[in-house]
This record gives structure tokens, C-alpha cells and sequence, in this order.
């Protein structure tokens, strides 16, 4: 039983209803949550697998230590899972023992449990030259077509913005502002459920968007900037779907036909180019709005690992031999 043995908490006296069923407690841990609700339910999944653990293994919550979750946390490793999804996994672990101990339930046995390094190879998420960018957009060079104009304005956007696939789909054309005389586009976050934050929009981003709506026949009924051309869905705002098939068609017929490059290249692209043209980490973090400096840091690691492919020490032992 998961649930026997419950007197065993920091708390015995007056133990709450929800602590004798499973669904209850999850429930009451999610509710209380402050995160949007697509969120919340990556949480009830993740923490459900937790408790399939525990009742596979016939432990019970109040039996779990130190030893029983780094277990969990090696049973997730051995299951091929990605670096990002046993994090995932594990960061809601840890997020529900804070919890657990707030509420003054079971003490904080999570507290320091580490989550994996991701490895700093070669094959993570790649970004782009600037011949390799350049090529990206000269594909589009017949821009007489509606659908060259938009996939033009959304990859050129991307590419000088840093925008996440996501963010392009909600993009609408009221978003398009002033703001101490420069031009804004606010942007809803991945997350947000507030546009509360917003990037700049130079002529050579915002140029682009502007011919590929004066093209469009549908800008008066349809406020959203990109919308679908296909049969199934044409005049609906585009999906994050097309987005990432529109960049990577385009990536593939420049060559860069590997896992390594993707839509999401293009947001690593514009990070490391702010870095290139003298910019600082400070820069990056804000117009890529990371909560966390250290993600940012990230693109530094680029650069460094960028001149280790200049001026391979490899090459100086082939001399030697």
C-alpha cells in the first residue's frame, strides 16, 4: 500500500483527508501549483510515473529516503530517456517533497538530489554562419509569391529576433507597437499566458512582415500576421508544425540535413551572433528573456568550441608523427 504507515509525517495530529489517497494528494500538490495549466498537466504525468514507481516497487511515502530516490532517478537513466525528460522528471519530484514540507506532510528528503549535466557535444542543437543564414534566406529570392513572402518574413524574424516557434504562431498584428520611438512586437512567452513581454523590431525584421501582408487578401478578417496556405487549414494561424517543416525544408536544401539543426536553431543563431558582434551575455538573456543566466551561458561554451574547430590541437601532432 503507498499510503500505509502515513503517521509518519512532520505533522500526526489532524492528518488531512487528502494524505490517504493518491489522487487526492496529487491533486491537492498540482492545485496549488502557480503555473499555467499546461503546465499543471505535465506535472500530473510526472509525478504520477513517481508514484507507479513507489507502487511497483511496494513502497510506501512514508518509507521513501535518500537511497529510494536516487534509485528512481537511476530507473529513469536505464530507461533511454533524454537528458531534458529524466530532469523533468525529477525536478517535480523535488518540487513536490518542497511542497510536501511546506505543508509540513514529509520533510524535504529531495533537497539537493541533483538533475543530470547535459553533455557539451558536438551533436546538441547547432547554429547557424552567417553564409549558412544568408543562404537560408536567398532561397526565397522569387518573393513575388505569397508563400515565399511568408516563410521570407518568418525565418528572417527568427533569425534576427530569436523567436521560439511557438511565439511566431501568436503573433498578431495589433501586437506590432511604439514604445520610446522604436518599433515593438509584444511577444507571449512560452509559459505566459500574458503578452507581458516584448522584442524590438528593426526595419530589416519588420520590412518583410510588412510585404507579406500587404500581399495577404485576408489581413482585415485575420489578425494574426502568419496564417496557413494548405488546403485543410488556409486563412488559419500557422502551427508550430509548419513552422519547424518550413525551416528545416529550407536547412535541408543548403545542406545542413542533420538531427543537429532544426527550427530551434535559428533562436541559437541569433544568441550567438548578439555574443559575435561585441554584445554580452546580459544582452542575450534579455532579448531571449532566459529566467536562468546560466542557459545563456550556454552560447559562450558556442564560441569557445567554435575556435576549437579553427585551430584544431590535432592538427599540430600530425606534424610530430
Amino acid at each position: 500500500m503507498l499510503f500505509k504507515n502515513i503517521p509518519n509525517t512532520i505533522a500526526s495530529n489532524n492528518l488531512p483527508d487528502f494524505l490517504f489517497k493518491e489522487d487526492l494528494l496529487i491533486t491537492k500538490f498540482l492545485n496549488e501549483q502557480d503555473v499555467s495549466e499546461s503546465t499543471r498537466k505535465i506535472y500530473q504525468r510526472t509525478i504520477k510515473k513517481y508514484f507507479k514507481f513507489l507502487k511497483d516497487k511496494e513502497i510506501s511515502l512514508s518509507e521513501v529516503d535518500r537511497e529510494i530516490l536516487i534509485n528512481y532517478k537511476e530507473f529513469l537513466i536505464h530507461e533511454d530517456l533524454s537528458v531534458s525528460t529524466i530532469n523533468g522528471y525529477l525536478i517535480v519530484v523535488r518540487l513536490f517533497y518542497q511542497w510536501t514540507e511546506n505543508r509540513e506532510i514529509f520533510p524535504n528528503i529531495a533537497r539537493g538530489i541533483k538533475i543530470l549535466k547535459r553533455k557539451q557535444g558536438i551533436h546538441r542543437k547547432q547554429h547557424l554562419t552567417k553564409t549558412n543564414s544568408q543562404e537560408l534566406l536567398e532561397q526565397y529570392s522569387d518573393k513575388e509569391k505569397l508563400l515565399s513572402l511568408r516563410n521570407f518574413a518568418i525565418i528572417n524574424l527568427m533569425l534576427r529576433t530569436g523567436l521560439r516557434g511557438i511565439e511566431v504562431t501568436r503573433i498578431r498584428i495589433s501586437d506590432i507597437s511604439w514604445k520610446y520611438g522604436k518599433r515593438i512586437l509584444k511577444v507571449q512567452g512560452k509559459g505566459k499566458i500574458d503578452k507581458e513581454d516584448y522584442i524590438i523590431l528593426t526595419n530589416k525584421a519588420y520590412v518583410p512582415i510588412l510585404n507579406y501582408l500587404q500581399a495577404r487578401e485576408n489581413r482585415d478578417s485575420i489578425d494574426y500576421i502568419f496564417v496557413s496556405t494548405s488546403n485543410n487549414s488556409k486563412g488559419k494561424v500557422i502551427s508550430t508544425r509548419t513552422i519547424r517543416e518550413i525551416v528545416k525544408k529550407a536547412m535541408i536544401e543548403i545542406g545542413l540535413d542533420g538531427k543537429e539543426f532544426s527550427a530551434h536553431s535559428l533562436r541559437h543563431t541569433t544568441a550567438v551572433n548578439i555574443l559575435k558582434a561585441g554584445g554580452h551575455t546580459d544582452d542575450a538573456q534579455k532579448l531571449l528573456r532566459h529566467l536562468n543566466p546560466a542557459t545563456t551561458m550556454i552560447y559562450t561554451n558556442t564560441l569557445e568550441e567554435e575556435e576549437r574547430f579553427k585551430n584544431p590541437v590535432e592538427n599540430l601532432l600530425d606534424d610530430m608523427i
